[in-house]
């Protein structure tokens, strides 16, 4: 049995730390429905000001930041392109078309997590009475953990941009992906996220994941599209009162967090090179900060039964649809070597 409750279920489960709970009880507050909170309007020039953007808006959830997005793209009975595994298709309660009308064309990934550019341009409606308008491209990245290139990221922008389309990257792990793109590049990370960003018209980066923030997204764009999404986050209840406590917590993960991410990554691909050759189970290789495994053969049907022992044991994972792990700052080299030896365990037993 281990020690201590380790959480591999996602990286949304982190606590503050130390230094982050001083800065959110140091931080001066207002009522940021009133535009007055100076911790909240400090949150929104500097992520702006990082990803080259105009403005920006602070949100609860990065489910409203996208759904904001969406809706200040689009208008009822317009659609946007997006990937079957997309967050803001597939796991956000279909906001879009309940609460804007605004119909989903979903598209396959490519093994990369790509959506082929083929498939993105023969789903572009013609202008047609029979159609619903396409008007917004939807990117994710990181996409399930992977990275989509920044050359993909230009291509798919262009193209969309070409046949009139505006273009939304749910970068809820924004700077998950800035970090391997820079590990790759030689580059800074906050350079690469920038690059990133400026392929599209908005973009919803999340600070309650690897960034270790307790709560919040932020939604940059132009002023314009800013104004829309500031009325809809209106309409969806998101306007929150003296939000600096949850601000100053986003400020401080952007200030101290981004960089760190690379420890994520490292443990990652630890845990999964320890789980590598266990007979039953199929890892695949990480890219930033989430494994995925299969169990295949006769071990197909175990997954319920490894839940249970790993839960038994003080490890926690998901198994929606496939055993996920994600590594994030509440979780060090020591509990992915105790993960790793429970799930030994429970294939050698």
């Amino acid at each position: 049995m281990t020690e201590k409750l380790i959480d591999l279920r996602s990286d949304t489960v982190t606590q503050p730390t130390p230094a982050m709970r001083a800065a959110m009880l140091d931080a001066p507050l207002g009522d940021d429905v009133f535009g007055g909170d100076p911790s909240v309007n400090a949150l929104q020039d500097k992520i702006a000001g990082l990803l080259g953007f105009e403005a920006a808006l602070f949100m609860p959830t990065g489910t409203q930041s996208n759904l904001c997005a969406i809706l200040a793209h689009c208008q009822r009975g317009d659609e946007y392109i997006v990937g079957q595994q997309a967050h803001c298709y597939r796991w956000e309660g279909g906001g879009a078309a309940v609460l804007g009308s605004v119909q989903p064309q979903p598209l396959a990934h490519q093994s990369d997590g790509t959506l082929a550019l083929s498939d993105i341009e023969a789903a572009i409606k013609p202008d047609d009475a029979h159609f619903a308008r396409s008007r917004l491209l939807a990117l994710e990245n990181t996409l399930g953990g992977k990275l989509l290139p920044f050359d993909y990221l230009q291509q798919a922008t262009q193209l969309a941009h070409k046949h009139g389309l505006a273009r939304h990257l749910d970068g809820a792990r924004l700077f998950n992906a800035a970090v391997a793109q820079a590990a790759q590049t030689g580059s800074d990370a906050f350079t690469e996220a920038r690059r990133m960003a400026q392929c599209f018209d908005s973009v919803s980066v999340c600070f309650s994941k690897g960034l270790g923030a307790p709560v919040g997204s932020a939604l940059c764009g132009s002023r314009d599209v800013i104004a829309r999404a500031h009325r809809i986050r209106k309409m969806a209840g998101g306007g929150m009162r003296q939000a600096g406590l949850l601000a100053a917590a986003a400020s401080h993960a952007l200030d101290h967090h981004v960089l760190r991410l690379a420890q994520d990554h490292a443990l990652a691909q630890r845990l999964a090179d320890g789980l590598a050759g266990i007979h039953g189970l199929q890892v695949e290789a990480p890219q930033t900060n989430i494994v995925f495994v299969d169990l295949t053969g006769a071990a197909r049907e175990q997954s319920g039964a490894l839940l249970k022992h790993l839960a038994d044991h003080g490890i926690q994972a998901t198994g929606l649809y496939r055993l996920r792990f994600v590594t994030h700052l509440d979780v060090d080299a020591a509990g992915v070597d105790d993960a790793v030896a429970v799930i030994r365990r429970f294939f050698h037993s």
